[in-house]
């Protein structure tokens, strides 16, 4: 049986403890006696508990590892400027999958191993006691080199096909749309090189307001640094804030500056302030669009057998 070292304690022969402690393991006295016997009951405990390889929240370039070790992931990239509602679009995305409102035969959820990170971002949009929804916080800069990364899996035909959306802050693209090689938009570049599909970012209330020249200045340069490393990836453009009316001109300026890259580059108007029913079946065929990406895959080349023979299709050495 053990025993406290203490002379004036007999808490090992099942007695109270002399401190006043109502357990040993409150005990400093006993801690300090113990610690090799704690740190082995605590090594056995973990060591009885299954350790998962994430932890719910958005990934980061580590994290990566996880997903990517069975198949290429499809990197959803949202580009746009500083509070144009890039984080509201994916806190839209999460509300209609947990509300169930979003179905699609082709696309049906399967799972996710960022819950709490969608939790997080998609938290301020939802009614709750004494508080009405309020739009997503803005997401920080900081000292981060890489996009939070939010993960979502759908079935497709039977086959399943996992989707990272990087959420990143509008300072980053600012930044890198003056200059491509800033020590401050490493993490707007990554995203640029890994995204397989990229939604440019239109904000409508930023088009219409007294900056309007500066945000359209802002976009048009922005949108000739996406365009130059596109690589014929999709793309599209998305006005957020869509109750918000805009001159005809401005409209006109920001298609022409995405006009380059394609005539008939997809648009979609969203917003989460007008209920109605168009508003949002927009928000259903954005991501309808964004589902139905697929990567191409590889052909192979056809061989013509030698012989009769399949064990010696490739012919004899």
């Amino acid at each position: 049986m053990e025993k406290c070292f203490n002379p004036n304690c007999f808490a090992d022969d099942n007695t109270s403890c002399a401190d006043g402690y109502m357990t040993l393991q409150q005990c400093p006295a006993w801690n300090k006696d113990h610690e090799d016997d704690n740190q082995a009951q605590k090594d056995q405990a973990m060591s009885e508990h299954m350790m998962l390889p994430w932890n719910g929240l958005a990934m980061g370039g580590t994290d990566l590892n996880f997903i990517t070790g069975k198949g290429k992931p499809i990197t959803v990239g949202i580009v746009g400027p500083e509070s144009a509602g890039k984080t509201t679009i994916l806190a839209a995305l999460y509300l209609l999958l947990s509300r169930g409102a979003y179905k699609s035969e082709k696309h049906r959820f399967s799972n996710s191993y960022t819950l709490s990170g969608w939790e997080a971002v998609a938290n301020s949009l939802r009614w709750q006691p004494g508080q009405p929804p309020n739009f997503p916080a803005h997401t920080p800069s900081g000292l981060s080199r890489s996009p939070g990364m939010l993960h979502l899996a759908f079935r497709q035909n039977h086959e399943l096909c996992d989707f990272l959306f990087a959420d990143a802050p509008g300072e980053w693209f600012q930044k890198w749309s003056v200059n491509q090689q800033s020590e401050d938009a490493e993490g707007a570049r990554w995203i640029s090189e890994h995204a397989d599909v990229i939604l440019l970012i239109a904000d409508r209330e930023a088009l219409a307001g007294p900056g309007r020249g500066r945000a359209r200045n802002d976009f048009q340069l922005l949108a000739q640094r996406v365009i130059s490393e596109m690589d014929g990836r999709p793309m599209a453009l998305v006005w957020t804030k869509g109750d918000i009316e805009v001159v005809p001109a401005m409209e006109e300026a920001i298609r022409k500056a995405v006009s380059s890259y394609s005539s008939d580059l997809p648009e979609f108007t969203l917003s989460i302030r007008d209920t109605n029913a168009p508003s949002a079946q927009c928000f259903h065929e954005l991501f309808d669009w964004v589902f139905s990406f697929k990567r191409s895959g590889v052909v192979l080349p056809e061989t013509a057998p030698v012989n009769h023979d399949p064990l010696f299709r490739f012919g004899r050495k």
